[in-house]
């Protein structure tokens, strides 16, 4: 915990190839998708393995069930949610390095089952790899180990 140790090829990938996107596991996936990865703990109601070609799903990553069902995607507990979110996200190293790997191919799609297209945990996840980007390109700018902090 506090500290993530990746290789070159994945962080070459973090801060310059990767594309990450997001959209509902429901919508018809499309080429540009990429790597398509549930993060959510349970499989969107009513749609078929076949139906959403899911190339990963990363239960690991999703919210705690406790945090999940506190939460109920009450908008006025949004903050809060996305604070503990972030701080489960940080204390998950190997579910992060499980994804970080699922992510060296390029183009990447987060799926989410919520009907909530803006408050969702898929929106909080995207925003903690982008800043685990951005400390890469900070460690490789000033050419320091491949030690990325989460904090």
């Amino acid at each position: 915990m506090g500290q993530i140790v990746i290789g070159w090829r994945q962080a070459i990938c973090l801060a310059i190839k990767m594309k990450l996107g997001l959209k509902r596991a429901y919508e018809p996936p499309l080429p540009l998708d990429g790597v398509r990865i549930l993060v959510d703990r349970l499989w969107p109601r009513g749609l078929s393995k076949t139906d959403a070609r899911i190339d990963f799903w990363a239960k690991e990553i999703a919210p705690s069930n406790a945090l999940r069902h506190w939460y109920q995607h009450e908008f006025e507990k949004w903050p809060v949610f996305r604070r503990k979110y972030m701080e489960e996200l940080r204390n998950n190293d190997a579910a992060i390095q499980e994804l970080i790997a699922k992510l060296e191919v390029g183009n990447a799609t987060l799926l989410f089952g919520s009907k909530e297209l803006n408050y969702n945990n898929a929106m909080v996840l995207k925003e903690y790899l982008e800043s685990l980007r951005q400390e890469v390109r900070r460690t490789i700018l000033h050419g320091n180990n491949l030690y990325v902090g989460l904090y």
